[in-house]
């Protein structure tokens, strides 16, 4: 109830009895107040009232408890039983949107700002058990972002071996960054007697990533490498694989599983195997690499039609990167608008990365966020070549980029006249989104067709 719902209420019984009302709900919302200002545990729990409250207050939030929502999706938070709704408050959407489980989901602002509250208070427990995350900043080397390796011997020296809980490394990264440098990290872990995880999210579906960690292991130290199921066996997402060269250490991690877990990861994964065979398997990761060449091939074709370039990252065998030079030139816009209509035109995966993005995450603050350095030379454009990537992925992802480039040139060239609408640009400018809409339609008509 807000303040006028109060003072309708004072028409119908005491104005003294609904005040002592109001205040006693005004307590439950200083705790949640101070929730969402600090981000922090609270130091004493709170009654049950307020966790209700606080969580009926989220969920009316999501799109799926709107009242008079009208859901054409196939994916809209219907739920047959009103025993289940209950049972989840309501929050049926999820958290997350696919590719990025820590991104708001347009359709639940409140499951979103669930998700972002809970981990905020799950960090706040962290660093309370002594725990702190240590970022060390990438180096450009050409085109690329490496791993410092002075940084992080001088940083576990700084902070001694005894205080660092791990070295956590990774294979798995978007253009212009490639894989961490596994071996000579191993080394200094060994040397210093740090314990070494390696994300592999995506790795296993490249021997160059493989290989990586098997040289790491051979000379120096690596305790164990975790890798998607989803990225890697085309399952649904909620799967992992937790690897290592230590069978004894692997058991340990196994027993600190608290209870039963769900089998369905593993019943995907079975299932998948089984039908593609080894074989199958094999040729799937062949037609990858396949596709890299292919997709790199295309990227530089179109990247030097507009006077742009692919990005040199040899050392990186999954994602690519092609500049934004001339449209971040114009004006800043330009860049995010490439990426909104590459999305809207069904194009997934792309991510476009403007310069100069700052994004707090945990109380960490990132410049350059998504580039994974402070200040990369300019914008820039990814795509990867993920296994089950098909050549009509392809060229439907390179015309569609194409006919996006040309209609914001126009737009820039527009505005650079500065003699306000030209009609006739105008008129070229609602053909190519037209030319645009109706091979989004096409594409539907041959998919559906061929289903």
């Amino acid at each position: 109830m807000n303040p006028e719902s109060f003072a309708a209420g004072e028409r119908l019984v005491s104005p003294a009895y609904v005040r002592q009302g109001c205040e006693a709900r005004r307590t439950h919302e200083h705790l949640i107040r101070l929730l969402l200002e600090q981000g922090k545990c609270p130091e004493d729990g709170w009654d049950e009232s307020t966790l209700e409250l606080f969580l009926h207050e989220l969920a009316i939030m999501d799109s799926n408890n709107f009242l008079g929502n009208c859901g054409v999706g196939e994916r809209e938070g219907r739920v047959a039983s009103a025993l289940v709704a209950r049972r989840h408050y309501r929050f049926i959407h999820g958290i997350g949107r696919s590719g990025d489980i820590s991104a708001v989901q347009p359709k639940a602002a409140g499951s979103s700002l669930l998700n972002k509250i809970a981990n905020s208070l799950v960090l706040d427990i962290i660093k309370m058990a002594g725990f702190e995350p240590v970022v060390i900043e990438n180096v450009l080397e050409g085109d690329e972002l490496r791993t410092d390796l002075k940084a992080v011997e001088a940083k576990i020296q700084e902070l001694g071996s005894d205080n660092v809980l791990c070295v956590h490394s990774t294979t798995s990264c978007f253009a212009p960054r490639v894989p961490d440098r596994l071996e000579e990290l191993a080394v200094i872990c060994a040397s210093y007697g740090v314990p070494h995880i390696v994300n592999n999210a995506y790795g296993l579906q490249s021997s160059k990533c493989m290989h990586l960690i098997q040289q790491g292991a051979r000379v120096g130290r690596i305790d164990a490498f975790v890798q998607s199921l989803d990225k890697n066996f085309m399952v649904p997402v909620g799967g992992a694989i937790i690897a290592g060269f230590n069978d004894s250490f692997i058991q340990e991690i196994s027993k600190m599983y608290p209870g039963r877990a769900s089998a369905s990861p593993s019943l995907d994964v079975l299932i998948t195997l089984l039908s593609l065979g080894s074989n199958g398997y094999k040729k799937l990761l062949k037609e990858r690499k396949e596709m890299f060449s292919y997709l790199s091939i295309q990227l530089k074709k179109l990247a030097e039609a507009y006077d742009e370039r692919l990005l040199h990252t040899p050392h990186n065998p999954i994602s690519l990167a092609m500049t934004l030079k001339t449209l971040d030139e114009h004006r800043d816009k330009a860049v995010t608008q490439l990426g909104s209509m590459l999305f809207t035109r069904q194009v997934s995966g792309a991510r476009v990365v403007p310069l100069g993005a700052v994004q707090t995450v945990s109380g960490y603050t990132f410049r350059g966020f998504m580039s994974h350095t402070n200040d990369y030379p300019c914008a820039y454009l990814n795509a990867a070549s993920a296994i089950g990537m098909k050549t009509q992925d392809v060229d439907l992802f390179i015309k569609r980029l194409d006919k996006c480039f040309k209609i914001v040139r126009k737009e820039q060239n527009r505005e650079s006249d500065g003699s306000g609408v030209d009609n006739d640009q105008t008129e070229d400018v609602v053909i190519e989104e037209m030319g645009l809409k109706l091979e989004n339609v096409s594409l539907d008509k041959f998919e559906n067709s061929s289903s």
